[in-house]
């Protein structure tokens, strides 16, 4: 057994070069196996091949363990979300090597995506996106709630709201992150459902089996990432019931494989009378599950009828068909949980532009997401919208780019007409210490996807210089309605503004000019003036060249000024009162040849 292997390496009667190292390694790996029983998800089963990867210097003085030992302190690993942080860098030399590829114009796909769109999510956006989603979602079906009591960037409604989504009971709550990485969203979910079933009278014990059973839901792409997330809500588990790892619940993380069926296994997985192509389609959604991720949409008809299909089917005895049958079972349950059954959707989403998108991904996207082709992040708003029920609050962190860019202008519309805007908290740059300098401008929203005329606060954090400003700044807005980056904005008010843009910090006045005046390009397109591109070779001032070959006075009529080599140019300058800057002239002989050329 391995006791006894441990016992006679330590105390010398079995001979080894490295006598405790060795020890260590049976020890570690008789635990892995311990833990495979209750979180198989995490933990490899006796005989796995990760047992061959055991580095051989476990305890000496350079080696990770002991780096992990004086880095992670107990203190420190209080907290579960430590493990996000861990991931976060574990990969960081693959996200270095994915970006330099970009530079050469190599595209991602589904080994370079986690990589490059993994990012950890500072505690204080979770708390503001889940307390007001999940948070608001119960403070509006029990207004007399105490739960309010622990939400420190909650935000009241500044309107009476009635038309909501009602809620019975705290299992009625479902929540799904799309992208869920390493849990941080839905382990902070869990700390308020705890709190949400004990205001309920719910037996403590009982307490994170249902959340895990009832709750929370999240999807993956990148295995580890998933295994970790399981692994952080059953630690938030049996942190809150120390008897939970003897009959463990497992959390309710699916990360999406990829699954394609040849001919002949579909010719068994289809119905008789059916819509073939419908039902191919179906089972074969998930081919590039590992790249598309939760953005594939299942066709909702087809979930059940199949999985009544997939009853009936017997394997025969057939080794590859029951191989088959248990993929068919596996999409079956990937389809069933893209389905719009929840009533809190809360992701940082991952970002990427069209342009690094591999060419499955690109097409994929321009043509289920034609609006929000150019980002990822920005096809996972709109996923976001239609993943959960009539009524259901999304909250995102995304790049702020959609807030403003011509490119989402369509998505924009989408959301003042489709959805009802609760609040955004404008984070800007600096926002991810993680992150040096100007690198990612995000914006944190929260909405429904039910439109109403209630108005939504709009908190402006741009010029917080790192996360602990930034957070404190939400905090004084919050605390303080009258504070000078709080705005109350409708979805009507931002109609009036040119482009839909979310520009909420405009005033009442200018914004009622936008709705009463008239365009300039109603009247006339607005261009450019001349652009030289190398004033120092074309520009002079007007003192400086000869009379006699200024073009003055000014004529429309180019032909008047034959060998006449400069004309007065307008380039702008300095603030003048009334009139001026009638500085410069421009090299314009023959009609701008030299200039042209």
């Amino acid at each position: 057994t391995t006791h006894t292997t441990v016992m006679a390496l330590l105390d010398g009667t079995r001979t080894s070069p490295d006598p405790q190292g060795e020890a260590y390694a049976l020890l570690l790996a008789e635990y892995c196996r311990h833990y495979h029983r209750i979180m198989p998800f995490m933990f490899q089963p006796e005989g796995d091949y990760t047992e061959l990867l055991l580095p051989a210097d476990l305890l000496a003085d350079t080696s990770v363990l002991t780096a992990a030992v004086t880095t992670l302190t107990p203190e420190v690993c209080h907290d579960v979300e430590v493990i996000g942080w861990l991931y976060q860098f574990y990969i960081s030399e693959r996200k270095d090597e994915v970006f330099a590829g970009f530079k050469k114009n190599k595209k991602a796909g589904a080994t370079e995506i986690p990589a490059a769109t993994q990012l950890f999510t500072p505690h204080w956006i979770v708390r503001y996106l889940v307390e007001n989603s999940l948070g608001r979602l119960w403070m509006l079906n029990n207004p007399d709630s105490r739960l309010v009591e622990q939400m420190d960037y909650y935000i009241p409604p500044v309107d009476v709201e009635t038309d909501f989504l009602r809620i019975s009971s705290p299992e009625d709550i479902k929540i799904i992150d799309p992208a869920c990485g390493s849990g941080h969203m839905l382990t902070y979910a869990f700390d308020l459902l705890y709190s949400i079933y004990q205001e309920e009278g719910y037996a403590p014990s009982h307490i994170p089996e249902l959340i895990l059973s009832h709750n929370l839901y999240g999807t993956e792409i990148d295995p580890r990432a998933g295994a970790l997330a399981a692994f952080a809500l059953t630690m938030k588990a049996s942190a809150k019931r120390k008897l939970f790892l003897k009959n463990p619940v497992e959390p309710n993380v699916c990360v999406l494989d990829p699954i394609l069926f040849g001919a002949d296994e579909l010719s068994y997985l289809v119905t008789k009378g059916g819509d073939r192509c419908a039902e191919e389609a179906f089972w074969n959604q998930f081919a590039d599950a590992d790249t598309l991720g939760s953005l594939i949409t299942p066709d909702l008809a087809l979930i059940n009828y199949l999985a009544r299909h997939l009853e009936t089917i017997d394997d025969d005895g057939d080794m590859y068909k029951a191989d088959a049958l248990d993929w068919a079972r596996k999409v079956i349950r990937q389809a069933e949980f893209l389905e719009p059954r929840y009533a809190v959707v809360v992701a940082n989403p991952p970002y990427m532009g069209a342009k690094n998108m591999g060419s499955s991904l690109a097409e994929f996207a321009k043509r289920e997401f034609p609006r929000s082709k150019s980002d990822l992040f920005a096809a996972f708003i709109e996923r976001s919208l239609t993943l959960g029920r009539s009524g259901s609050f999304a909250g995102l962190v995304t790049m702020h780019s959609s807030i403003s860019l011509s490119t989402f202008e369509k998505l924009r519309d989408r959301r003042l007409s489709t959805t009802s805007v609760k609040g955004m908290a404008h984070l800007g740059t600096r926002a991810f210490d993680s992150i040096g300098g100007a690198v990612v401008a995000t914006t944190a929203f929260v909405l429904t996807n039910r439109p109403s005329a209630s108005a939504g606060v709009y908190l402006r954090l741009v010029d917080g210089e790192n996360e602990h400003e930034k957070s404190q700044l939400l905090l004084g807005a919050i605390a303080d309605p009258g504070s000078a980056i709080r705005f109350v904005r409708t979805n009507v008010w931002f109609r009036y503004v040119p482009g839909s843009l979310l520009s909420y910090w405009l005033s009442d006045a200018l914004v009622a000019a936008f709705a009463k005046g008239k365009p300039l390009a109603a009247l006339t397109p607005p261009r450019n003036g001349l652009q030289t591109s190398d004033n120092g070779r074309f520009l002079r001032f007007w003192w400086e060249v000869s009379r006699d070959r200024t073009a003055l006075p000014l004529s429309t009529n180019i032909d008047l000024y034959g060998d006449r080599r400069w004309f007065p140019y307008n380039k702008g300058g300095e603030y003048r009162r009334w009139y001026g800057n009638q500085l410069h002239v421009v090299n314009w002989e023959k009609d701008g040849a030299e200039v042209r050329r």
